[in-house]
């Protein structure tokens, strides 16, 4: 996780998960390996196969960009776990409808230094960044990590529904 500076339009000076948009070149991109079964599965609910595609792209992409951790050149995506989706509300000035994934550690290559858009990167335990002012998606995105981690793979697997943040509580799809 790191910290939005301070000028940032949305959500400044917040601890935050690495992300950002869906970029053009995201949509035809190259990657070693796709998404997972059951990644696909979950992002088919609200995602064209296109669309869920580019982002898993996007989802390495910007954790590169964002924290110089990388899935490897191309990525491979099928480490992937789609955790759960926020839509910020109709009235918001700022809109976004976010994914957000898991990786495991495992997956992962490189060192922790971003291209300066997160300040003060770094690994957080659980209980550590649950007791820090989190704003609601980010504290609501870890306690369904914690659920998460909680279930086995023969659970995940079953998974049928996922948690969306849609307007200020929680939903599934």
């Amino acid at each position: 996780m790191g910290m939005r500076g301070a000028r940032h339009r949305f959500m400044p000076n917040r601890l935050v998960f690495p992300g950002g948009a869906v970029d053009r070149a995201d949509l035809s991109a190259p990657f070693a390996k796709g998404l997972s079964h059951r990644t696909l599965a979950a992002l088919h609910r609200n995602a064209n196969p296109a669309l869920a595609h580019a982002l898993g792209v996007a989802a390495a992409r910007e954790l590169l960009e964002e924290t110089g951790l990388s899935l490897g050149v191309p990525p491979a995506l099928d480490g992937l776990d789609y955790l759960a989706r926020a839509v910020t509300p109709p009235d918001s000035p700022i809109r976004f409808n976010a994914r957000f994934f898991c990786v495991h550690t495992s997956r992962v290559t490189g060192d922790l230094a971003g291209d300066g858009e997160l300040d003060n990167l770094r690994f957080y335990d659980m209980a550590e960044a649950l007791a820090l002012d989190l704003a609601m998606p980010t504290r609501g995105m870890l306690r369904h990590l914690h659920a998460w981690l909680a279930l086995s793979e023969i659970e995940r697997d079953a998974r049928i529904h996922t948690p969306v943040l849609k307007g200020h509580g929680w939903k599934t799809e």
